[in-house]
C-alpha cells in the first residue's frame, strides 16, 4: 500500500497521520473516489476527477484543486506495475469542532493506493428492507458516509451474497451499496435514472455510451424477475448476477455476455474514456 497526504508522500500509510478533529472522522463529511489501475495507470481518471467535483460541490465544499489531486495519484502510482489496484482519493472538510458545524480549517486530501484482486465473472445479490432517500441531501453523491452501506452489505453476505440491492422510497430499483444494477427484460437492457437517487457511476455511464440500454424507473420488483442482470461498478466491472434473493438467472445471459465483451474490448482501447 502507498499513501500520499496533503502534498506529500507517507513513510508509514497505516501509521497515524489524521487529526482526530477531522470533520471527516468524526462525521463523515467527505467525499471520495475509487479509481481501478491497470499496470499502474488510472483508468478513467478525468471522469472520475470530475464526479469528485460534483460531490465536493454537494456537500458544499469547495472543489480540491485538481492539479493537486493529479500530482498525488502520479506521485503515489510512481513505479507501481501491479496488474490491477485501487486508487482511492479522499477529501474531507478538515480539522472542525467537535458535532455537526464545520471549522475553517484547511481541507484534507488524501491518495491511497494498493494491489487489487479480480471478482469473479458472476456473484449473488440480496435485496435489503432499507431504502435510499431519492430526496435526501446527500442523494446521487459519493460521500465518506457509509454506516448504512456496510450494515446493508453485512446482511447480503448473511444471505450469501456479496452485494446488497436498494430500493428507493417509492419502491423503484436504486443501486447496490457500491455498484449500479443493469437488468433486461424481454430483450431490452435497462437501468434505473439518477433521479432514482443512484450514484452516477462512471462505469455506468461508460456501460450507456458503449452498450446503449433504456434509463427508466420502476418497481424493484420488475428488475427481481428480470431475464438477466448484472452489477457494474470500477472493481466489478460488468459482473453477471447468477442469483438474487435465492433465484437463479444466467450468468451470464446473452446481453450480459455481450456488454462484458465489449466492456473488455473499450477498456483495453482507452485508459481515460
Amino acid at each position: 500500500m502507498r499513501a500520499w497526504m496533503n502534498g506529500d508522500l507517507l513513510p508509514d500509510p497505516t501509521g497515524a497521520v489524521l487529526g482526530v478533529t477531522d470533520h471527516g472522522f468524526t462525521v463523515g463529511d467527505g467525499v471520495f473516489e475509487s479509481i481501478k489501475t491497470l499496470d499502474g495507470r488510472p483508468f478513467a481518471l478525468t471522469r472520475h476527477l470530475e464526479r469528485l467535483a460534483r460531490s465536493a460541490s454537494g456537500l458544499g465544499l469547495d472543489a480540491p484543486d485538481e492539479a493537486a489531486v493529479r500530482r498525488g495519484v502520479e506521485e503515489v502510482l510512481d513505479g507501481t506495475t501491479a496488474p490491477l489496484g485501487r486508487l482511492r482519493i479522499t477529501f474531507t472538510a478538515g480539522p472542525a469542532p467537535m458535532g455537526s458545524g464545520r471549522g475553517d480549517g484547511p481541507a484534507t486530501l488524501v491518495v491511497a493506493w494498493s494491489a487489487l484482486e479480480p471478482t469473479g465473472e458472476s456473484t449473488a445479490v440480496a435485496t435489503v428492507p432499507w431504502t435510499r432517500n431519492e430526496h435526501g441531501a446527500t442523494a446521487g453523491l459519493k460521500t465518506t458516509s457509509y454506516a448504512e452501506n456496510v450494515i446493508a452489505l453485512a446482511r447480503a453476505h448473511e444471505q450469501g451474497g456479496t452485494e446488497a440491492i436498494f430500493a428507493n422510497t417509492a419502491g423503484h430499483l436504486c443501486e447496490g451499496t457500491g455498484s449500479n444494477v443493469f437488468y433486461v427484460v424481454d430483450g431490452e437492457l435497462r437501468t434505473p435514472t439518477l433521479a432514482s437517487g443512484c450514484l452516477a457511476g462512471v462505469t455506468r455511464a461508460l456501460v450507456l455510451e458503449w452498450c446503449g440500454g433504456r434509463e427508466v424507473d420502476e418497481p424493484i420488483e420488475v428488475a427481481q424477475g428480470a431475464d438477466e442482470a448484472f452489477l457494474v461498478s470500477t472493481t466489478r466491472d460488468v459482473q453477471a448476477i447468477a442469483r438474487w434473493d435465492g433465484r437463479a438467472l444466467p450468468a451470464p445471459g446473452p446481453v450480459t455476455a455481450e456488454c462484458a465483451a465489449t466492456w473488455r474490448r473499450r477498456e483495453a482501447e482507452l485508459i481515460d474514456p
